[in-house]
């Protein structure tokens, strides 16, 4: 437990170290507010919550309320972190285990300064006196759907209402290029996911066979990621078997894997807040068609073509563009597609999308689809997947 603290600790030091050199470049005293609370861009908002907010300071997502960055002037080193939490007491005790005092707050997150939740309103009141500039947090994730009001928005309401006067901004155009690019103890932490996760597979390669229920899969797969203390799933596991394989976003995990059928598994753990993302099609039986091998062979190929091109200083919609030019080739192969095909396709629609229907490489980290500018160039210490994929509704299964 003390080594996941320990760098819990050291990447919340050195966010926030980098969050102050961004903000503090402005010239003059400035405050991030941020709320915990918002739906997970990966999940359906039904099944879980996450708070990003809490995760980027290394704290358990159940235990934090609030948090305040604040930066004064062009001096990196005259910065603060303001952290609140909800006030122990002996009922919330008995209904919800041990809560987070300030010691243990610190220990966890590195933040000096922490103040309990029904002290907000007024050290907030005294932090503005000298506020010029106010940027405030918002789930503006390109993935994100949110159809009620969270914490987080009232919290921004609340100080808008409050404090009108001041220059209100965002903070999500500086904090995507933050989470973008990882610290060296970020990356050990995803590697620490994915190889969670590649146990996990591993020991299901073992029990897949004619008979079992996707749901038997699943359960194979947490009780893997559970004895190396990966709490739960990154994301809303998919186990598709057959014609399943073909539905993007299949979570029902309730049908019976039959001989012959492909089984699509889209997969990851979570560790210490951090994700992983693992996509595989292996056959039921233990043996694919001869058609199904042709696709798998194909979707390989491009799997590790894209893996190729993506490094630094190429632009992610640029990536995919060569990857769909590579896929492209692929189907020409396959017969799905003719020349003619390619001939009479736009920029717009590109005929490769009637078998690959979605995106190829995503940012990874706090969240599966993690927050990062698409528009920049890939940097060194980026996280990507790499999952491109032919889907077959005719032929009752797709690959990735």
């Amino acid at each position: 437990m003390g080594r996941i603290f320990e760098v819990r600790k050291a990447t919340m030091f050195k966010r926030f170290d980098r969050m102050a050199k961004q903000f503090t470049r402005i010239g003059k005293e400035i405050v991030i507010a941020v709320k915990a609370g918002g739906p997970n861009p990966d999940d359906n908002p039904a099944l879980r919550r996450c708070y990003q907010n809490a995760r980027s300071a290394g704290m358990p997502k159940d235990r934090v309320e609030a948090a305040i960055k604040r930066a004064m002037g062009k001096d990196t080193s005259n910065y603060e972190e303001i952290l609140f939490l909800t006030k122990p007491n002996d009922l919330l005790t008995h209904w919800e285990g041990e809560r987070l005092n300030k010691e243990k707050a610190f220990f966890i997150s590195g933040i000096k300064t922490v103040y309990w939740l029904e002290q907000i309103d007024d050290i907030i009141k005294k932090i503005m006196q000298n506020v010029k500039i106010l940027y405030l947090n918002k789930n503006e994730h390109y993935r994100a759907k949110v159809e009620t009001e969270t914490r987080e928005k009232r919290f921004n309401n609340w100080i808008k209402k409050e404090y009108a006067s001041k220059d209100l901004k965002g903070s999500n155009s500086i904090l995507q290029k933050l989470r973008s690019v990882k610290d060296p103890i970020e990356i050990e932490l995803i590697q620490k996911a994915c190889d969670i996760t590649e146990k996990g597979f591993r020991r299901v390669l073992n029990f897949v066979k004619p008979g079992v229920w996707e749901y038997e899969i699943e359960a194979e797969f947490s009780h893997e990621f559970l004895r190396n203390r990966s709490k739960k799933f990154a994301y809303s596991p998919i186990i598709a078997s057959g014609k399943n394989s073909t539905i993007l976003h299949y979570i029902e995990n309730n049908n019976q894997c039959l001989d012959g059928d492909v089984l699509l598994l889209d997969v990851g753990a979570e560790y210490a807040n951090y994700s992983s993302d693992m996509t595989r099609t292996i056959p039921v039986s233990g043996k694919f068609s001869k058609r199904q091998k042709s696709i798998y062979n194909s979707v390989l190929h491009v799997k590790n073509e894209a893996t190729k091109l993506l490094k630094p200083g190429v632009i992610w919609k640029d990536h995919y563009n060569e990857v769909g030019k590579i896929m492209s080739s692929e189907l020409l192969k396959l017969g799905l597609l003719s020349k003619s095909d390619i001939q009479n396709q736009t920029k717009e629609n590109p005929a490769f999308k009637k078998y690959f229907t979605h995106g190829v490489s995503h940012n990874l980290g706090l969240d599966t689809h993690d927050y990062g500018d698409l528009s920049y160039p890939i940097t060194k210490n980026m996280v990507f997947t790499v999952e491109p994929g032919i889907y077959l509704p005719k032929e009752n299964f797709g690959i990735r």
